[in-house]
């Protein structure tokens, strides 16, 4: 457990010396040189250059060996999969995007096929730790492999056992959106953010919740499926069955089933043709994009109320009609934000890149060795051991730094 809460402080804080380590994790000096000693000698963990201290010797950091140990990650879309390859400081290595039909013939005889090339090709030279896997549901229940995507037409498909003896490693799997705050908290902007909140908007909306630092799924993995809020009842009918969910009026197919409606735009519009409506200034569609934004700051705030998030990452293919959403979304959320924590909660805007979402579904994996024996998925400690049992292994390589993607951090309401 001590050696996994090394590992979980160098990968959330980048590089630290063994005196910043014992400090925060409340442990002797002596116990941290003995575990730092046998992660140096394993090769997960280097000593990097030396921190200035004041009075006595400078410090030595020690900083994670990025190319000991590399993960799969599959972000599946109705039409279409992106998959990476990357290590554990979340350098990807190498990516790729096919097409796809997730409610055709043989999808997952398919999947299993696309993977099999990267895991054939991820494990030359590196110690792979397992594939991770995002899509648009959840597993049911935790830990099983067993999963609902109500999107594709998957109902209890056992994608994970599926897949893990296909291609023989561990599989993860979990919802694209988790996946995707979990590339936030270990390579993104919310990187040392233990409380925060990522929304995607897109072909619908999606929340992914990290609350002391840990990603929250809930009693049954279903854990932020913010888009079916209801805030209609009498609303239009959703795919999940009811009426008047939030993603029936704020997301992309919403947004332009509306603009057809009022014939703004033609019967074959697409989303790119919305925000193209919007960008030459078609008063209409600038009109739903302000009343989307406003709908979806309040929502974000009444969340917001209840989590107290000190970071909200607002990401998906719905951020390019952003420029006239952003306005009436702050506008709106500082309006229905608890007083007392008004302007203190930092916004970040993430451009569209599916490729991100590949490397979160590997951050599931990735992750693994950060996390402490006590989290009872039963594959993490598959993943564990396949780090420890193969590091040694290892090619020598620089260590990179991970990379922080994203625009500058601004706080709600600050202007």
């Amino acid at each position: 457990m001590n050696r996994s809460a090394v590992l979980r402080l160098i990968g959330h804080h980048g590089p630290l010396s063994r005196a910043d380590i014992a400090k925060r994790l409340g442990v002797t000096a002596g116990t941290v040189t003995a575990l730092t000693r046998g992660l140096i000698e394993s090769g997960v963990v280097r000593a990097l250059n030396m921190t200035s201290s004041r009075g006595g010797r400078p410090a030595e950091l020690l900083g994670l060996v990025g190319s000991v140990a590399v993960a799969v990650g599959a972000k599946v879309a109705e039409d279409h999969i992106a998959v990476v390859q990357a290590d554990l400081d979340g350098t990807v290595l190498a990516s790729e995007t096919v097409a796809f039909d997730a409610v055709g013939a043989n999808p997952f005889t398919f999947l299993a096929d696309v993977l099999e090339h990267h895991v054939r090709e991820a494990s030359k030279g590196h110690v792979l730790l397992g594939v991770g896997l995002g899509l648009p549901g959840f597993e049911d229940p935790y830990g099983s492999g067993v999963v609902q995507a109500p999107l594709f037409g998957w109902r209890n498909m056992p994608v994970g056992e599926h897949l893990s003896i296909s291609l023989g490693v561990p599989v993860l799997v979990d919802n694209d959106v988790n996946t995707l705050a979990v590339a936030e908290s270990l390579y993104g902007v919310a990187r040392g953010i233990d409380h925060f909140i990522t929304v995607t908007i897109g072909r619908g909306v999606g929340m992914g919740l990290v609350m002391d630092g840990e990603l929250y799924r809930g009693g049954r993995g279903a854990g932020g499926e913010f888009g079916h809020v209801c805030v209609d009842r009498n609303g239009s009918l959703c795919t999940c069955g009811k009426r008047g969910c939030l993603e029936t009026v704020v997301s992309e197919p919403a947004l332009v089933a509306a603009a057809r409606r009022h014939r703004y735009v033609a019967k074959n519009a697409r989303a790119d043709d919305l925000v193209a409506k919007a960008a030459s200034g078609h008063a209409g569609v600038l009109r739903l994009y302000a009343e989307a934004g406003t709908l979806l700051g309040r929502t974000v705030a009444a969340a917001s109320v209840v989590l107290n998030p000190l970071a909200l990452v607002i990401g998906g293919e719905g951020t390019r009609a952003w420029p006239y959403m952003g306005e009436a979304f702050v506008e709106a959320f500082e309006a229905d934000i608890f007083p007392p924590m008004r302007g203190a909660t930092d916004l970040h805007v993430e451009t569209w890149d599916d490729s991100k979402w590949a490397l979160g579904a590997a951050s599931l994996v990735l992750r693994a060795p950060f996390l402490t024996p006590l989290h009872d998925h039963p594959t993490l400690e598959q993943i564990r051991n396949r780090l420890d049992d193969g590091a040694h292994r290892a090619l020598p390589a620089h260590s990179a730094q991970p990379t922080h993607v994203g625009r500058p951090a601004r706080t709600v309401g600050a202007g």
